[in-house]
């Protein structure tokens, strides 16, 4: 490795970081990828060798490269469970100078909801299932076993921190840890993005599909809607995805020869409705719905 490859050398406040490094190498030890941060509570940056990804990039990183950098450089992706290289005199300045220990949630095999304030706390109680539970600065880190793709912003105050990203180790919390439930999982699906979309009308096409389709034996018809009802209602969590799938369900089935009808959508709007969705994302969630079936 050239002698460039030197992360520039920043001060910390706190002196010497023995405990630091101590706390690294134990969750090493207990197979959890560790990395120091810098002030601001932010990686190393990268070297002059690996500056704005020269070097390829980390193999284990979305786009994989020959970086084979002995230095902390790519932030999560340099995150090492391996003594020898947490230990080593390439990774001794940034010890020195570092203000926390960082860890690598996907590579340990686990996700971490983070909460950002009091409102998303309580949202998470109300709503995923108890696990182990960190507290921050201003809110929780909620700790999952099982990973998924990380993700800011999914809901006000609550990101995603699991493949692909770093999280700030605050102790070991309280709590048995669980596994991640499809709850924090839907967080991240999005439906089809799609234009403004005006507000929603059904209307029977010319001829409805003819006079024998079976959709319009009033059972059959009321069945169909009634157990689509019923889903919404029944949603205990992810209720905008449960919503939109439930949309996408109805007219796959019914949308295409004519059978529903304005009073049709209408019950199934009333049930998202009573669920907590608002009337616009009612709109947007059928609106979506159609597009991806190319009504």
């Amino acid at each position: 490795m050239t002698a460039d490859c030197k992360p520039p050398r920043l001060r910390s406040a706190n002196r010497p970081p023995v405990e630091r490094l101590r706390t690294a190498l134990a969750l090493a030890t207990a197979g959890v990828p560790v990395l120091p941060l810098r002030a601001g509570k932010v990686p190393f940056g990268n070297c002059l060798a690996c500056h704005r990804n020269a070097c390829g990039g980390r193999p284990n990183m979305k786009t994989p490269g020959p970086c084979h950098c002995p230095r902390p450089c790519h932030a999560w992706a340099a995150a090492a469970t391996d003594h020898a290289v947490l230990t080593s005199p390439e990774w001794a300045e940034a010890w020195r100078d570092a203000s926390a220990v960082a860890y690598h949630p996907g590579g340990a095999g686990l996700a971490v909801v983070d909460l950002d304030d009091a409102d998303a706390v309580a949202w998470a109680r109300r709503t995923l299932p108890a696990t182990r539970t960190v507290p921050t600065m201003r809110g929780e880190h909620w700790i999952y076993r099982g990973t998924m793709g990380s993700s800011n912003a999914v809901r006000p105050g609550v990101d995603i921190k699991s493949t692909m990203s770093y999280a700030r180790w605050l102790g070991p919390g309280t709590g048995t840890m669980t596994a991640l439930p499809d709850a924090v999982r839907a967080l991240t699906v999005k439906e089809p993005s799609t234009a403004r979309p005006a507000p929603f009308s059904v209307s029977v096409p010319p001829g409805g599909g003819g006079g024998e389709c079976h959709h319009r034996t009033p059972a059959y018809l009321e069945r169909g809607i009634a157990m689509a009802e019923q889903r919404i209602t029944d949603a205990s969590s992810a209720v905008h995805t449960t919503v939109y799938r439930t949309f996408l369900a109805v007219l796959s089935a019914h949308g295409r020869c004519g059978c529903l009808t304005e009073a049709h959508v209408s019950r199934l709007f009333t049930a998202a409705q009573a669920k907590g969705e608002s009337p616009r994302h009612c709109t947007d969630a059928w609106t979506n719905a159609r597009t991806a079936l190319g009504m």
